[in-house]
């Protein structure tokens, strides 16, 4: 099993070129990465002091934009097994954007 020794988040700057790369409103951006709304969102990419994106909420970020549909099931499902209860949606990217985003 490979685990992370070392994380810096990305920076408020890089975040908001990721935004602007995906094509994706503030409101898409927070529910791809569970925030409660666009306005939590735009806390990490402006503001005095923006807020760091912990590497548990990168690493979610990360597997949805990575990850294909079977594979992230497969996430679930060990999920499930732990006792957790999820919902699941789906159509918030389409594949291809996710493809080729895991390729950068």
């Amino acid at each position: 099993m490979i685990r992370i020794k070392h994380y810096q988040p990305p920076s408020a700057a890089e975040l908001a070129q990721l935004k602007a790369r995906l094509k994706l409103t503030s409101q898409k951006m927070a529910d791809l990465v569970g925030l409660a709304g666009g306005a939590q969102w735009r806390k990490y990419t402006g503001g005095a002091e923006p807020r760091t994106m912990g590497q548990h909420m990168h690493f979610y970020f990360a597997a949805l934009l990575t990850l294909e549909d079977d594979q992230l099931e497969q996430v679930y499902a060990c999920m499930r097994d732990h006792g957790a209860v999820l919902e699941e949606v789906s159509g918030l990217l389409p594949s291809p954007l996710a493809a080729s985003e895991s390729s950068r």
